[in-house]
Formats: C-alpha cells, sequence, structure tokens
C-alpha cells in the first residue's frame, strides 16, 4: 500500500480539482470515457511495467499497436480473412516481436533502447508499406466483433462499465498473480535488483528478460486490436503514436522505477487513471489549451522521475 499511497493520493486531488472546474466532468458519459481510456493505455502500461520492472525499457509500443490495428482490419476487410484468424496471426506476430527484442537483448547484447527504437521504425515503416498508407477500419458488418470495445456492462440507465475497463481487471488480476504469487515473478524483481546476483543465483536471466518484452508485445497488440475496434479507424501514419510515451509515464508514476526491481500492477493502472484524468482535465480547462496535453504530461513524467530519484538517494543514504 505505501508503493502507491502517493500516487492514490495525485489521483484523488486531480479528480476533487477537475471536478471543482470542469461542469462536465462527472456526467456518466465523461465517466464512461475515462474509464475506457485508463483501460485502453493501462493494458500498454502494464505490458511494459514487465520489461521496466527487469530494468528495460520498449519504445516500440506505439508502433505494435499500430502494427495490429492496422493489420487486423487489412486482413478482413482486404483479404477475407475471418476476424478470429486475422487477431490470431496478430498475437502471433506480437509474440514473434517479443522473441525478437529478447533475443536482439540477450543473445546479441545489444541495448534494449536501440533494439526497441529500431523496432518503432521497422514496424510502423512496415504497416505503412502493407497498407499502402491508406486508412483501416471494419464494415457494418462487424458490429458484435467490435462490441468487444464498444460493449459495456450497464451499472444504470445512463452509467455502464466499458467492456475494455473489464478486460483491464481481468489482465491486471493475472499481472498482478505472476508477479506476486509465482516463483517468475520473484525472478523479474531479481533480475531487474542486480542481474548478475540473479544470474549467479541460478536464475535463467535471458529466458525472463525475453517473456517480459514477450508480454509487452501481446499486450501492446490487445491494445491496438481495443483501439482500432473502438475507433474503427486507423491511419499508419499516425495510429498509435507517443502511445508508449502514455505506457512508460503510467508505469513511472505507478511505482515502477526505471532502475528496474520495482513496481505494482495496482500503481501502474492508477497511474494510467492519473494520466486520463491529466488529459480530462487539459480538455476542460479554457485556459489550457488541448495543444499543451504533451507539455503537461512530459512535465509531469519529469517531476515523477526526479522524484523517483530523489527517494531511491535517501533510501541508499538511509542504508
Amino acid at each position: 500500500m505505501k508503493q502507491i499511497f502517493g500516487i492514490l493520493i495525485t489521483l484523488i486531488v486531480l479528480y476533487i480539482f477537475t471536478t471543482v472546474i470542469g461542469e462536465s466532468f462527472l456526467s456518466p458519459f465523461n465517466q464512461e470515457q475515462i474509464l475506457k481510456r485508463t483501460a485502453l493505455y493501462g493494458l500498454l502500461a502494464i505490458g511494459v511495467s514487465f520489461v521496466i520492472i527487469t530494468g528495460g525499457i520498449d519504445l516500440s509500443i506505439g508502433s505494435v499497436v499500430c502494427l495490429v490495428g492496422c493489420g487486423i482490419p487489412w486482413l478482413v476487410m482486404k483479404h477475407g480473412w475471418s476476424p478470429a484468424a486475422a487477431v490470431t496471426a496478430a498475437f502471433l506476430v506480437a509474440i514473434m516481436i517479443g522473441l525478437l527484442h529478447g533475443f536482439l537483448i540477450t543473445k546479441v547484447k545489444l541495448q534494449p533502447f536501440v533494439v526497441t527504437l529500431c523496432g518503432l521504425l521497422i514496424y510502423r515503416g512496415a504497416t505503412r508499406g502493407f497498407a499502402e498508407d491508406q486508412t483501416q477500419g471494419f464494415g457494418s458488418g462487424y458490429l458484435e466483433f467490435r462490441k468487444l470495445a464498444t460493449g459495456k456492462l450497464q451499472i444504470t440507465d445512463q452509467f455502464g462499465i466499458p467492456m475494455p475497463f473489464l478486460l483491464l481487471v481481468v489482465v491486471g488480476v493475472f499481472a498482478w498473480l505472476l508477479l506476486n504469487k509465482t516463483i517468475w515473478g520473484r525472478y523479474l524483481f531479481a533480475l531487474g535488483n542486480n542481474e548478475e546476483a540473479a544470474r549467479l543465483s541460478g536464475i535463467n536471466t535471458d529466458r525472463m528478460v525475453t517473456l517480459s518484452y514477450v508480454i509487452c508485445s501481446v499486450l501492446a497488440a490487445l491494445g491496438g486490436l481495443l483501439f482500432v475496434l473502438d475507433g474503427n479507424s486507423a491511419q499508419p501514419g499516425a495510429f498509435g503514436n507517443f502511445y508508449e510515451l502514455y505506457a512508460i509515464a503510467a508505469a513511472v508514476l505507478g511505482g515502477c522505477s526505471l532502475r528496474g526491481g520495482s513496481g505494482t500492477v495496482l500503481g501502474v493502472i492508477i497511474g494510467a487513471a492519473v494520466m486520463q484524468v491529466l488529459k480530462n482535465m487539459i480538455n476542460l480547462i479554457d485556459w489550457l489549451k488541448s495543444h499543451m496535453e504533451f507539455l503537461v504530461v512530459g512535465v509531469v513524467l519529469l517531476v515523477a522521475v526526479v522524484a523517483d530519484e530523489l527517494v531511491k538517494r535517501r533510501v541508499r543514504r538511509v542504508k
């Protein structure tokens, strides 16, 4: 609880502040949208948190979102694949991407920053190539398929819990169990704290690093699927741009140290919620222009990283 106390207080303060200044903030529709966007970005953030816990980074998340978000409707609408076959193929590609990242980092000994930066460029370039830079989406005959992202569990006549948020809860529970109740979770944290010590203790560090990148890519693929089902439109040149920024920011705000070795799933989800409430606040405040969104996100992320470094230094001094 101590790990998420700070970000939880931040969320509560932001929520109260935005409620006071924004007349439409508490409207049922707006609350549903915040839950949905928190879920979509929260899935990406949970994925990258596995990588960050091991001491790595993944900058290719947005491009994987683009690859899957454009690739699935491209296969279904242009080549006549069934949605099930297209989704299966997309997740297999995501697994291969994670395995490739893990191989290049653990066996070829390349830096995660370099590997995933190259992936960022390659996957988006490939998507723009096969899609011929044309917007992709589903036709009217796929409304049932799109309910995976657009449906909701109705609570009252005016408010319902979006389906992506329910998926986030399921993924979050499995991620929490993996990190906190299995030996693989302990291995991931040990790897992030001291890779050499983890290796000397008998942990197959290469396998664990690869596992973290596979999880990250698979959740990015799930996010890409939900994003395109929600909006029914994916432009290869723009779809997924800067999504890795939101994912990494949410993970860091939620307690994942960029040095590795720490992080909580609940904290990451709360971090994603903070990012979406911030974004909503920017849209509601007249004197904060919407194009200042990246400025606000950047400042918040910088403050979080500085605070994380100061806390780490204090802990080292105490020890």
